[in-house]
């Protein structure tokens, strides 16, 4: 199915919510249906730079704009964009909802600390626990995670096994906005 212009998929939330996780399944069950999908991880991109960017603030919104970059990029190219990055302030949410307009919807991946812990895919709680990382976002007190003041859907990871009912509430949205925005054709 083709559309003009892609509907976007922002998913938020800490490192370890399963963002990641919920994409690359969603993708596979939305090309099942013959739509074209692509996933931006906001880890993947983080790593092209030139210049490596920490996680200062100035620098969470460069990644964020870099990656609303892209998004407008592939517009065409794409029935659905899912993006995966921790995106942290509601600042560049808003600015990044702004530039992509109204096929743009903010998913808000809720995990509860415990869960966050237990995950750890990439060892980040624990290194901050042992004093390596001392900014790591929403774990520190100077670099927090502003939850949103407006999702336009939310999904909780918390607990054990998160995948099959979140990638079904996820893949539900997707199929729910491209119906309201009338992008099947």
């Amino acid at each position: 199915m083709k559309t003009c212009d892609a509907l976007f998929i922002w998913l938020t939330g800490m490192s370890g919510s399963g963002k990641t996780t919920l994409s690359r399944a969603v993708e596979q069950m939305l090309t099942d249906i013959d739509l074209k999908v692509l996933v931006i991880d906001g880890d993947d991109v983080r790593k092209k730079y030139k210049k490596k960017l920490g996680f200062s603030r100035d620098d969470v919104m460069k990644n964020n704009l870099g990656i609303a970059n892209i998004c407008v990029e592939y517009k065409n190219l794409f029935d659905v964009v899912i993006v995966s990055v921790i995106s942290p302030y509601e600042e560049a949410r808003v600015a990044v909802r702004t530039k992509l307009g109204a096929n743009f919807r903010l998913i808000y991946i809720k995990t509860d600390l415990e869960s966050l812990k237990e995950r750890d895919p990439k060892g980040l709680y624990s290194s901050a626990d042992n004093g390596l990382i001392t900014d790591l976002v929403g774990y520190s007190d100077s670099n927090p995670y502003e939850v949103p003041k407006k999702s336009d859907f939310s999904i909780n990871t918390g607990g054990g096994s998160f995948i099959e009912q979140s990638k079904t509430e996820m893949y539900q949205f997707i199929i729910d906005s491209l119906s309201k925005t009338k992008k099947r054709k």
